[in-house]
Parts: C-alpha cells; structure tokens; sequence
C-alpha cells in the first residue's frame, strides 16, 4: 500500500472562488433566499459565511487580530460551540448586506485570501490544527486543504440549492476535497476493532472518485492507495452524495441507499459517521 502523497491545494482557491463568482451573478432574487443543506441558513447565509471566512482568516493569521476571546479550552466541544457562536454572529449582522454588496466583497477579499494561503510554508507548523482528523498539531499543506474542503463544500451547499452542482464536481476540484476529508479516516477509526492487517477498501465513484485502503495495524488504522491484496470488507460509494455524507449533509439512513458493501458490514458502518467540518 503506497501512503498519501502531500496534497498542494493552495493553487485551487482562485479557481473555486471564480466559479463562485460567476455563479452568484447569476442569481436572481428569490435564490438567495432558497434553503441549504446548512441546517437554517439560505443561499445568502451560506455567502455570508464564506465572506466570513475570508476576513476572518485575514484578519487573525495575516494580520494577528484576533478581536475578543476565544474557546473556553482547546476541548473539541469548547472550539465547536466557539466557532458557532462566531458564525452565527456573523451571519445575523450580514443580513444588512444585499446581495450585490456581498457579492462584491467576495470578489475584492478573495484574491488577498488566495494569496495569504499561497505564502504559508507548506511544512511549517498551522496556527490551528485539523482537528477532525484528530491531529493536535498540523502542518500548512493539510491546515490549507482543510480550508479548501470549507470553500468547496460551502459553495456546494449554494449549488446544490439552486441546481447547479456540476461545476464543482470537475476532478481537478472534487478529487482533493475527498482526498482531504478521507484523511480523517485512521482517526474515526481508531477505537474499531479488527485483526492486524485487515483491509477496508473504499470506492468513491464518479470522475472526481478513487480508491483509498484502510489497513489494520498493530496499534492503529493506515490509509493509502494502490492495494492489490485481499480485503476484509469493500465499499462502494455514490460520488454524488460522499461530499454530503462527510459534511453532516446526508443521513445515515439515506446515505446506506448508495453505499454497497462487500465482506464484513461492521468495517463498513464507521463510514457512515466520517465527519469533516468542525461546527
């Protein structure tokens, strides 16, 4: 099994920002306003979020003002509530802004933002660690496709609201979002029992999947690529919907409609829970 190479993303935000542009031009009214797959934010909640992220990530790591107090611990519950709170806030005060307004500032912040994470050292320690993959301390290269999968996702959820999905599931896009979210994998499962050297193959279909291979070892679980040997159990997964599953989208109950699995079921169900955003 070959191990995950380093993923360069940084070179995608222009790209994903100037689909989000296009496509938020093209909105008329009544879209902003259409619900998302974000549990109570609209097409314009969403937008503002994005906005948030962009200011917010200038402001505190270019520019070191981090403007009140933070979690109450580094507890993940602590950071969860924090980072809600947060953008709540944000998006409460944003509804004074048209869409025209918001559109705008996502063009002008954009490029600043694409260009600051372009000049993170890629091997240097992030500010803030990948948390859903369970790691306390991280390097830029992963902080940096963390915050891709945050601007792909979220500018799906707008895509999805309005129907225009496609874009986005361009290969050169859709392959590093689920290469970043599936890197969570070891660590989702790390409490689920098996024999050394049992293999869980995951198939994600669509011209953005892949294959990735969970392997048993003797005190944790290792994911890679190019395994050739037996597997203990084999999943298939709908392309169309993982992107949903790994971001608190998709039910269980509706994910298991588009997930096959082969071999042993219980290597199979941990999937269903992969979660790769933090609030």
């Amino acid at each position: 099994m070959q191990p995950l190479p380093v993923l360069d993303t940084a070179q995608l935000f222009p790209v994903v920002d100037a689909h989000l542009i296009a496509l938020l031009r093209t909105l008329a009214p009544a879209d902003w306003e259409q619900p998302t797959l974000a549990p109570q934010w609209r097409v314009r909640d969403v937008a503002l979020h994005l906005l948030d992220g962009n200011l917010r990530t200038l402001s505190m790591l270019r520019d070191g003002h981090f403007g009140g107090a933070g979690p109450a611990s580094p507890a993940y519950a602590d950071v969860v509530e924090y980072l809600n709170g947060l953008n709540n806030e944000w998006v409460a005060a944003g509804q004074r802004l048209s869409p025209a307004i918001l559109t705008w500032l996502l063009e002008l912040s954009g490029p600043a933002y694409s260009a600051y994470i372009s000049s993170l050292p890629p091997f240097e320690v992030a500010a803030f660690p990948v948390a859903w993959a369970g790691e306390e301390t991280s390097l830029n290269w992963f902080h940096v496709a963390r915050e891709y999968t945050e601007k792909w996702h979220h500018q799906q959820q707008i895509r999805q609201a309005v129907g225009q999905e496609a874009a986005l599931f361009a290969p050169e896009l859709y392959q590093p979002f689920l290469s970043t979210c599936l890197r969570a994998l070891p660590h989702h499962y790390r409490k689920v029992p098996a024999p050394a050297g049992a293999v869980v193959a995951l198939a994600i279909t669509g011209a953005g999947g892949g294959s990735w291979y969970l392997r048993r070892a003797e005190t944790s679980w290792e994911l890679g690529t190019g395994y050739t040997g037996p597997v203990a159990t084999q999943i298939i997964l709908d392309g169309s919907v993982a992107w949903r599953l790994f971001t608190k989208s998709l039910p269980r109950e509706l994910a298991v409609q588009h997930m096959q699995v082969e071999g042993d079921r219980a290597l199979a169900d941990p999937l269903l829970g992969l979660i790769t955003v933090m609030a």
